[in-house]
C-alpha cells in the first residue's frame, strides 16, 4: 500500500473566516450546564491539548452515534475506537495511518483519524504491514474458520453472564465448599467478566476487518491508476458480495411469509398488528404449532438484531419488539397473495457485477495487468465476506446480548434501592458502576445503608434533564480546521467524508440550503417519490410503499422496510454505509453523505434522487 492509497494526512488550510466552528467556542445548550461530568475525563476537549485539537478537523460521528451518548453507552465507542486505532497503528500496521482520535461536545462524539506522513516512517510501517498483512491473506480461510469459533464462544460466555441481588447469608454451598470467596466477590468479578467480554469482542471486530478494507484499498489504488474517473460505485460493483449474513434475518422473514401462506395461515399474519396477539392466534389455529416452531428456530440468533447500529441501548433489538419483523412479515404475505416474487433479485446482482467486471477487465492492455487485476479481484471476493459477515456476529448479536446483560444488572441495583427503574443505570458511566458496585457491597457486608441509596437519584434526575436538552440540539457536521485534501479512503469509503463534502459543508446554510443537496452516489438509478424523513425507530411504522426514505443513517435491521421504498437518502456515510450496502442488495438508487438532508427535507415533499450523480433535489414542497 503505498501513500497516495492509503494516507489519511490531511493537509490543513482555511483563513480564519474559512474554518468550522472551533470546539472550545461551541455554547453549552440552556440547560445542560455541566454536562461534561457524565462522561470521562478523557473524552473531553481539554485547555491542556486545545492548541492541537483546534488545529485538527473533527467530524461528527453521526453513523455510531446520531444522538448524544448515555453515560454507560460510551463503553462502545471507547471499545472501538481503541480496537480499531490498536489495529491500524500498532497490529498490522498500516503505512500511513494512526488511530481515531474521539471527542465529546455536548454528548456527541467527533472523530479525527490521525496520519503518518514522515516518508521513513511510512517505508518501515510498510515492511511490518506486508509481512503480517500478508501471513492472514494466505492463511484467510483457516483463519476466518477459527474467527468464528472465537466469536460464537465469546457470545456464549455472554451468554453464561448472570446477575443476582446480594443474599441475606451467603448461600451454604459457598460455605461448604470452601471456596473462600463469596457473592460480595461474585458479584464484582461477573461485572468485570461482562466488561472485560465486551473489550474481548471488540478486539475480535477489528481483528480481520481492517485487512478486509486493506484488500479493497490496494484494489482500488490499482483500477484508480489503470482505469483514470473509474466511480467508488464501480469498484463495489466489483467487489462486494451480494449475499452476506446481514441479509439472513430478512431472508428468515421471507421464509416465515411463503410457511405461512403455504400453511393456510396468511390470514393470522395479516390480521394482526400486535405481535401477542399474532402469536396467540397463531398457536390456536390448526398448523400453527409448525409455523410457530419455524418462528422459534429463527429468532436464535437472528433476530438478534437491533434497530440501530447497535452501538446504543436504547435502540430496539427484533427479539424483544416484534413488530417491525411482523410488519414485514404481513408485507411478504400480502406479496405473495397477490403473486409477486419476493426473493431478493441475487441472480441480477451477480450478472451485474460480471458485467462489470468484465468490461473492466477488457480494458486493461497487457496480460500482466490482467493477471494483477484478476489476482486482486480474487483477494477481495475472499476476504469481503468477512467485511459484511462480522457486522452480525459482533454489533448485533453479541452487542445485543451485552445491553441485556446490562439491563440483568440494572435490576440488581433497582432490588437494592439504589435507583428506581433499570433505565437508570445508562446515566452512570462504566467506572461508576464498578464504584456504586463496591459501595453496594460495602453497605450488605456491614449491614449499613449504602451511600448510593441516597447519592444516585438526584444525580440520575440531573443526567436525566441535561441529556433531553442535549438531544434537541442540532451537533454540526464538523469542527476546526478545514482540510484542503483528504485521502483517508476509510474516511471517504465509510463515513463519506471527502474534500467536496467539506467543501459543501462549510457553504451550506442547513436552515437556508435549497432545493438541491450533493451527497455520494452510492447505488445507482433514479427515483422520485414523496419523502418519508425517518429519525427514530417509530417512525418505520409510517413508511409507505413507494416512498423514499431520508434518514440520518440505516442499520441493517431496516432491509424489511427497502423492499417497499423507491430510493434512500442519509445524511451520514461512504460507500461502505449499511445504506449504501443495503441499497445495493435491493437495486435501489441510493444516495449517501448528503449532510443535512434531515434538516432540510420534510415528510410529504415531492423528491428526485439521483444515485449516479449523487444528487437530491426537491421538486415539490409539502403544503405546509
Amino acid at each position: 500500500m503505498t501513500e497516495k492509497s492509503g494516507s489519511d494526512a490531511m493537509q490543513q488550510t482555511g483563513e480564519a473566516n474559512e474554518r468550522f466552528p472551533s470546539p472550545f467556542k461551541l455554547p453549552t445548550p440552556e440547560g445542560a450546564e455541566g454536562w461534561e461530568e457524565l462522561y470521562p475525563y478523557y473524552y473531553l476537549f481539554s485547555a491542556e491539548r486545545q492548541e492541537m485539537e483546534d488545529g485538527k478537523f473533527w467530524f461528527f460521528d453521526g453513523m455510531h452515534n446520531p444522538e448524544p451518548l448515555y453515560p454507560f453507552d460510551t463503553i462502545m465507542t471507547e471499545n472501538w475506537g481503541v480496537a480499531a486505532s490498536q489495529m491500524a497503528s500498532r497490529v498490522w500496521p498500516i503505512p500511513v495511518a494512526m488511530g481515531i482520535d474521539h471527542r465529546l461536545v455536548n454528548g456527541y462524539i467527533y472523530i479525527s483519524p490521525n496520519g503518518v506522513t514522515d516518508p521513513e516512517k511510512i517505508a518501515e510501517r510498510n515492511e511490518h504491514f506486508t509481512r503480517r498483512a500478508g501471513h492472514y491473506f494466505e492463511n484467510w480461510d483457516e483463519i476466518y474458520v477459527n474467527w468464528e469459533e472465537k466469536a460464537r464462544d465469546c457470545i456464549a460466555r455472554l451468554k453464561e453472564i448472570e446477575f443476582h441481588p446480594l443474599p441475606e447469608l451467603d448461600p451454604e454451598e459457598n460455605v461448604f465448599s470452601h471456596r473462600g470467596v463469596y457473592s460480595s466477590h461474585d458479584l464484582l468479578s461477573t461485572y468485570n467478566r461482562l466488561i472485560e467480554n465486551m473489550l474481548e469482542m471488540g478486539s475480535y471486530h477489528f481483528e480481520m476487518l481492517n485487512l478486509g478494507y486493506g484488500a479493497y484499498l490496494t484494489f482500488r489504488e490499482f483500477c484508480q491508476q489503470a482505469f483514470p474517473g473509474v466511480t467508488d460505485r464501480t469498484l463495489t460493483q466489483m467487489v462486494c458480495g451480494v449475499d452476506n449474513m446481514l441479509m439472513r434475518p430478512d431472508d428468515e422473514l421471507r421464509k416465515l411469509a411463503e410457511l405461512a401462506v403455504e400453511l393456510k395461515l396468511a390470514d393470522i399474519v395479516t390480521g394482526h398488528d400486535d405481535p401477542d396477539a399474532m402469536l396467540a392466534a397463531m398457536a390456536k389455529a390448526e398448523g400453527g404449532s409448525k409455523w410457530l416452531d419455524a418462528f422459534e428456530a429463527a429468532k436464535e440468533p437472528w433476530f438478534h438484531f437491533s434497530t440501530g447500529v447497535g452501538y446504543t441501548h436504547s435502540d430496539p433489538v427484533w427479539i424483544d419488539d416484534l413488530r417491525l419483523p411482523l410488519m414485514a412479515m404481513r408485507g411478504y404475505v400480502e406479496a405473495l397473495g397477490r403473486g409477486e416474487d419476493i426473493s431478493r433479485p441475487l441472480e441480477s446482482l451477480l450478472e451485474k457485477r460480471r458485467q462489470v467486471t468484465e468490461e473492466y477487465r477488457g480494458l486493461l492492455p497487457t496480460d500482466q495487468d490482467r493477471e494483477a487485476f484478476d489476482g486482486l479481484l480474487a483477494l477481495n471476493w475472499k476476504v469481503f465476506p468477512f467485511v459484511e459477515d462480522h457486522n452480525f456476529f459482533v454489533e448485533h448479536w453479541h452487542h445485543t446480548t451485552f445491553w441485556s446483560k446490562v439491563r440483568e444488572l440494572a435490576d440488581v441495583f433497582v432490588a437494592h434501592n439504589f435507583i428506581d427503574d433499570r433505565e437508570d443505570l445508562f446515566y452512570l458511566h462504566r467506572h461508576e458502576v464498578y464504584d456504586a458496585l463496591y459501595d453496594l457491597i460495602i453497605g450488605w457486608a456491614t449491614g449499613s445503608q449504602s451511600r448510593g441509596e441516597i447519592y444516585w437519584r438526584p444525580i440520575v434526575k440531573r443526567r436525566r434533564q441535561i441529556r433531553d436538552v442535549l438531544a434537541k440540539w442540532v451537533p454540526p457536521p464538523a469542527l476546526g480546521t478545514p482540510p484542503s485534501i483528504i485521502t483517508e479512503p476509510l474516511t471517504i469509503m465509510l463515513w463519506g467524508i471527502t474534500a467536496e463534502t467539506v467543501e459543501e459543508w462549510l457553504g451550506v446554510d442547513p436552515d437556508a440550503a435549497g432545493d438541491a443537496l450533493r451527497g455520494v452516489p452510492a447505488a445507482g438509478g433514479k427515483a422520485s417519490g414523496r419523502a418519508r424523513i425517518v429519525t427514530n425507530y417509530e417512525d418505520l411504522f409510517e413508511v409507505e410503499d413507494g416512498e423514499i426514505l431520508v434518514c440520518r443513517i440505516t442499520a441493517p435491521s431496516w432491509a424489511p422496510v427497502f423492499s417497499r421504498i423507491a430510493a434512500a437518502v442519509s445524511d451520514v456515510g461512504g460507500m461502505m454505509a449499511h445504506t449504501a450496502i443495503i441499497s445495493r442488495e435491493y437495486g435501489l438508487p441510493a444516495v449517501v453523505g448528503v449532510g443535512f438532508a434531515t434538516a432540510t427535507i420534510k415528510t410529504g415533499d415531492v423528491i428526485e434522487v439521483d444515485g449516479n450523480e449523487g444528487m437530491v433535489r426537491v421538486v415539490e414542497r409539502a403544503a405546509a
